[in-house]
């Protein structure tokens, strides 16, 4: 519980806390980036 409190009050934890946050956005928005599937089939650029 002590460390929560110290990740949410002190600068250097919001600071942690924010990063964390901005990594996790990354990953789920390059997940989403690389796992659409809008390029055309290799079937339909060979013709």
């Amino acid at each position: 519980m002590r460390l929560l409190q110290e990740l949410f009050t002190t600068e250097v934890g919001l600071f942690a806390a924010t990063g964390i946050a901005f990594m996790l956005g990354m990953g789920v928005f390059f997940l989403r980036l690389f796992m659409r599937n809008d390029a055309p089939a290799a079937q339909e650029k060979a013709r």
